[in-house]
């Protein structure tokens, strides 16, 4: 289904992503960050604190470490400022990537179980498809993130695969 290699390049494109939100965030005006723009999560910094729980969430599933100690209700306040979430979100990163450049393929084969706190019961499905998860969910909300960047007036980074600078 998905190879070590898929992790490791999803790893290197995620980071790569994130390196130019950790840039431009932090030098944002306040108001622009938090201001609603009728997202799912509203806010530029809500979406980003959700994304960020959401890779916390699903790498402590994978590799064992630490989860978030909030909700998915609570996950939009998870960093309290730009300059946190920057520091959290590289930190996150790094966390990713490790964890991408050490599996093999056997890592990926079988089943993981947990309890979902969203769908309040416990969950079993295939180690890769929840790997992919992961990927999948960080592409979707940084469009998301994307688009309301670009409405501010901000100019992100490309966001396809082929022009990571590793290819570029």
């Amino acid at each position: 289904m998905i190879t070590p290699a898929y992790c490791k390049t999803m790893a290197r494109y995620n980071a790569w992503q994130n390196d130019g939100l950790r840039k431009m965030i932090p030098e944002m005006d306040h108001a622009e960050v938090y201001q609603d723009r009728g997202a799912f999560f509203g806010s530029i910094m809500r979406t980003l604190n959700h994304l960020l729980w959401g890779d916390m969430l699903w790498m402590s599933r994978f590799d064992g470490g630490a989860a978030p100690d909030l909700s998915i209700e609570d996950s939009f306040e998870m960093a309290p400022t730009p300059a946190v979430w920057a520091a959290d979100r590289f930190q996150m990163d790094a966390r990713i990537t490790l964890w991408a450049e050490s599996i093999a393929a056997v890592d990926l084969v079988g089943d993981i179980a947990w309890y979902s706190g969203a769908m309040k019961r416990d969950m079993v499905r295939p180690k890769a498809l929840c790997v992919m998860q992961l990927f999948n969910h960080q592409t979707h909300h940084r469009g998301q993130v994307h688009a309301m960047l670009t409405a501010a007036g901000q100019k992100p980074n490309d966001t396809d695969i082929p022009f990571m600078p590793e290819y570029g």
